[in-house]
């Protein structure tokens, strides 16, 4: 697979132009699905598997690569479909979500379109709720218009992993616990499943979380606070942004807000299950005022706890 999968080095340039790129694969028959590159660590031929026991009914086992044992996932299976059979066209992609690795079981592994997010829409309304989508887009392959799918992940690992939101005791400042009621956050995520972990934890707080799902419904609430002459950070403590979302994504939000005077000067913090290592590069460079990794509780209430304490000495 090396032919389709390159380095994400070559790629991070297209990070902060509001562009990204999909990895295509069918889960057998003729529908394409698909994965943001910048989540996969490679794509490999379908290796032999070793049984995990008491795993989740969506987990077919662990594989062994170069040393590393990697729970292996039946995308098929997990987004609510009939289970996948391994055949001579299976693949392995590997990924890197919210600081853990894991392999999802796929088909044919087609190739890599290069788009702009203000190409990805959100799924129809006609898909229902309990659908494992984060959003579609459509290229044009021999004169054809082509749907593609791309699959909310962190839905998929919140049905597998159980990851928690109670806040550990003795995180919360006690001399400041009063502070944080009535408090409200701005939070850009496209994933429902991000918005309701983020939400969660903070309501222990008494803090109330205004959700937009991608970065233009962000950009154009705050401006439109602006336009009616409200001091933004008077509306909010502060914004917590995804880093990938449809039509705009977090860097270039970021960068809109830094480009807008009356706005500038919000506390922005990137929330991402992208590489931390390289978006704390990608946070110097378009101008966040942190970052942190999903999805961990306890390091989110310090985050904001800090940024409280910060508000409440100026």
């Amino acid at each position: 697979m090396s032919n389709v999968m390159n380095s994400v080095d070559q790629r991070t340039n297209l990070v902060g132009e509001n562009r990204l790129e999909l990895l295509l694969f069918h889960l057998s028959g003729r529908q394409l699905f698909a994965l943001n590159v910048f989540k996969i660590k490679e794509v490999v031929k379908l290796p032999k598997l070793s049984m995990l026991p008491s795993s989740h009914s969506s987990i077919e086992g662990v594989a062994n690569i170069r040393g590393d044992s990697i729970p292996v996932i039946n995308l098929r299976s997990a987004i609510g479909m009939r289970p996948m059979d391994a055949d001579e066209e299976s693949n392995l992609i590997i990924t890197e979500y919210n600081r853990s690795v894991q392999g999802f079981l796929v088909g044919k592994v087609e190739h890599i379109v290069n788009m702009t997010w203000q190409e990805i829409m959100e799924p129809p309304s006609t898909v229902g709720r309990q659908h494992y989508l984060t959003a579609i887009t459509k290229i044009v392959e021999d004169d054809k218009e082509v749907l593609i799918e791309i699959i909310d992940v962190e839905k998929v690992l919140a049905e597998i992993i159980h990851y928690k939101v109670e806040i550990t005791q003795g995180i919360v400042d006690e001399a400041i616990l009063s502070e944080f009621e009535g408090r409200k956050i701005l939070h850009a995520d496209d994933s429902p499943t991000a918005r309701n972990q983020v939400a969660s934890t903070l309501a222990q707080l008494g803090i109330e979380i205004i959700p937009v799902k991608n970065g233009l419904e962000a950009l154009t609430l705050l401006q439109s606070w602006a336009d009616e002459g409200k001091n933004v950070k008077d509306e909010i403590l502060m914004l917590i942004t995804d880093a990938e979302m449809p039509v705009m994504d977090g860097y270039k939000l970021t960068n809109e807000i830094r480009n807008d005077p009356r706005i500038s000067d919000l506390f922005i913090v990137l929330n991402t299950s992208l590489s931390g290592d390289f978006n704390k590069a990608m946070v110097q460079k378009v101008g966040c005022d942190d970052f942190l990794s999903k999805f961990q509780p306890d390091l989110l209430v310090e985050v904001v706890q800090n940024r409280l304490k910060a508000k409440l000495s100026e």
